[in-house]
Order: structure tokens, then C-alpha cells, then sequence
């Protein structure tokens, strides 16, 4: 039996591995990827703009291990839980996040060196300071007028390990707490990802239990998503090993609730083009989340097929890892990743992972404990009512 302490080490290492085997390919599409790699295997694998002439000005490196935002944000998420020490909603995000992404130093893998998380955060989620920091805006409207991307699912693991075996109770603080970064389909992917990761540490949890609460709790076009991934990942699995076939097959899938295809970069000529990507919307979704779960549907589990050919399909490589590797790691506990790749994030990312790991777990499991005694209490307090 899967201890909860190792499935906690398994939810934060499953997030750094299948962050550190996108991020090489991160914005490549499938068709560039087979023809540079192959598939992605491993972590110590260069990253594909290394050998770029203006890499060095790029101000980043990637491959051979190293993590992105997804990851340092989520150890955040991690460390706001151990101080706190309680569940959270949009004022702790306003808070205590803030802190730890804007106002605490740590070393930061792609830069070699120390720096705050805030300097290496994309534009969404540097939005998170401008809105609480700057604007002092009411926490659980900090969402308002963010680009609706997969910023806030990325790191919401830690909401699913508080509210372990509760997917609801995981759904609703994901979506208090991440109000105040994300609206629409973004904000609704983290509580999905959120109730995904609960669900995982229920004892026996299979992967059709897993992708019925993201069924049951999922809304609008993010449900629908999630139901046609899934679907054609049921159907394709005998045929799985035409890794073609199958991207293909997803990405046509996604299609109608995601409709940038492979065009993900943002450049001057698109600037006052009308468009409906990245907007509001009831009728589309993420695309990371719904084919981060087809890939585990499509693999029954095997979290190392599922993150291997999920970052391998191409465009947001690495938040499509780490989700994988994040509701995985919870459901198979941290030996489902290979000691060789788990010694390689430790001396790539200089994040000491197994620390963070094992005080997050002591941190949750107080909170859990306090869950079941509130819990008991209130169940002996009714008695006489019912």
C-alpha cells in the first residue's frame, strides 16, 4: 500500500519530472519534435533553442533536468500551505503567494542563480502581483482581466493533496484560492486538476474513478473537453503505439474547444488582430488539462508512457508533464518515477525536493486531521437533530 507521505513526494516529484521532459520542447509541435528527438525519454535530454546564437540573450536555460514556473510555483503553493497550516481561498493568494513569488529569494534553475519566482513568471502570472501588489484589488477578483490560460492549474496540485479523498472539497478551494489569479476555462482547469489529485489518494483509485470526478465536477466547454479526450483515448488504445495516429486524433478532438492549433506564439502581427483566443468563454477550454488525462487514459496509468508521449505531442509540453506526473505521482506514490531521473531533478534544480516534500506532508496531514475531528464533532453535535 501507497503511504500518504510517498504519494505527496510522488505529486511534487510527478510535477517536476514531467515539467523537466517538456520544457525541452515547450512551443514545438508534434510534427518538429519526431523529426529533432524522436519522443522525449528522459530528462537529460538539450533543450531544442541551446544551440540558438541568441540563446545566451535569451536569459534562460532549459534540458538536462531543469523546471520551469510550473514547478517553482507549485513548491510556492507548497510552502504557503506549511505556513498557514489551514485551507485557503483568494486572500491567502493575495497574501501569503504574493510573498513567496515576489518577496522571498530562491534559486531559480533557468537562470543558475538566485532571484525571485516573480522575474521568471509569464505575463498571466505575474498578473497575480500587479492585481493584489499593485492595483490592491478585492482578492477574489483578482482574475479579472488576466489572459485565461492553464497559469493557475499548473501549480494547484497542493489544493488536491489538502483535500485528499474529497474531490468536491478539492474543487471548491481550488476555485476560491485560484479566483484570484484566473477567470473562466483557466480558473475552472484548477479546480478540475485539483478534485483529479484528490481523487488519486483514495485507496484503489483506477484511472476511470479519476476521470469521472474530473467528469462530475467539471463545467460548460472544460467538461465537454475532458469527455471527448477521454472518449477517443478509451478508443485508441489498442492502437497506441501509432503515437501519430493518436496526436492527431487529440488534437482534433481539442480542436473545438481550443482552437489555436499549433499557433501559440505571440508576435507583432498579430497585434490588433480580432480573435477569441485566450478569452472568456462557457464553451472552450484548456487544452493541457483534458489531454493531460487522455494521455493517463490512453496509457491505463503508466505514468511514464503518459508523460513521455504527452510531452512529445507538442505545444505546452511542459504544463501537459507536469499534470500528468502531478495526478499520477498521487495515485502511484513517488517510486513510480525512476530513481536515476528523481537524482537528476534533485541536482539540476538545487531545490531540495524531498525536503519540501516531507514538511508539506506533515503540513497537509495536520489539516486533514483537523478535517476529520471537525468532522466527527459536528456529526455527534447532529445526532440528536437527525
Amino acid at each position: 500500500m501507497v503511504s500518504f507521505a510517498d504519494r505527496v513526494s510522488g505529486v511534487l516529484y510527478g510535477t517536476a519530472f514531467g515539467d523537466a521532459m517538456g520544457a525541452v520542447v515547450e512551443k514545438m509541435t508534434y510534427a518538429q519534435i519526431r523529426a529533432q528527438y524522436g519522443r522525449i525519454e528522459t530528462t537529460k535530454t538539450k533543450w531544442w533553442k541551446a544551440d540558438w546564437p541568441e540563446a545566451e540573450r535569451y536569459g534562460r536555460v532549459r534540458g538536462e533536468g531543469i523546471v520551469t514556473d510550473d514547478t517553482l510555483m507549485t513548491l510556492a503553493l507548497m510552502q504557503v500551505y506549511c505556513t498557514e497550516r489551514r485551507h485557503l481561498d483568494a486572500y491567502d493568494m493575495a497574501n501569503e503567494l504574493v510573498k513567496e513569488i515576489a518577496f522571498r529569494p530562491r534559486y531559480i534553475p533557468e537562470f543558475g542563480r538566485e532571484a525571485m519566482i516573480l522575474d521568471r513568471l509569464f505575463y498571466p502570472e505575474k498578473h497575480i502581483f500587479n492585481r493584489h501588489a499593485l492595483a490592491n484589488c478585492d482578492p477574489r477578483e483578482g482574475g479579472y482581466g488576466n489572459m485565461v490560460n492553464c497559469g493557475a492549474a499548473m501549480y494547484i496540485a497542493p489544493v488536491g493533496v489538502v483535500n485528499a479523498g474529497h474531490p468536491k472539497a478539492a474543487y471548491d478551494e481550488a476555485i476560491l484560492f485560484a479566483s484570484g489569479h484566473q477567470v473562466s476555462y483557466g480558473l475552472e482547469a484548477a479546480g478540475v486538476l485539483a478534485c483529479c489529485i484528490a481523487q488519486a489518494f483514495v485507496p484503489g483509485a483506477t484511472i476511470d474513478s479519476i476521470a469521472g470526478a474530473a467528469l462530475t465536477y467539471a463545467k460548460d466547454g472544460t467538461r465537454r473537453a475532458i469527455h471527448d479526450l477521454c472518449e477517443r483515448a478509451s478508443v485508441l488504445r489498442s492502437d497506441r503505439a501509432d503515437r501519430e495516429r493518436v496526436v492527431h486524433a487529440f488534437h482534433a478532438a481539442i480542436a473545438p474547444y481550443s482552437p489555436m492549433g499549433n499557433d501559440v506564439t505571440r508576435s507583432a502581427d498579430k497585434l490588433g488582430m480580432p480573435s477569441n483566443h485566450y478569452t472568456p468563454s462557457r464553451l472552450f477550454s484548456i487544452e493541457e488539462l483534458p489531454i493531460a488525462l487522455a494521455y493517463i487514459v490512453l496509457h491505463e496509468g503508466d505514468l511514464l508512457e503518459a508523460v513521455r508521449d504527452g510531452v512529445s505531442s507538442g505545444r505546452d509540453a511542459d504544463s501537459i508533464g507536469v499534470m500528468i506526473g502531478a495526478i499520477l505521482g498521487a495515485k502511484l506514490g513517488v517510486s513510480a518515477i525512476p530513481a536515476d531521473e528523481i537524482a537528476s531533478l534533485e541536482a539540476a534544480n538545487r531545490q531540495d525536493f524531498a525536503g519540501h516534500a516531507a514538511r508539506f506532508a506533515e503540513a497537509a496531514a495536520a489539516i486533514i486531521k483537523e478535517d476529520m475531528a471537525f468532522q466527527a464533532s459536528r456529526k455527534r453535535q447532529l445526532q440528536p437533530i437527525m
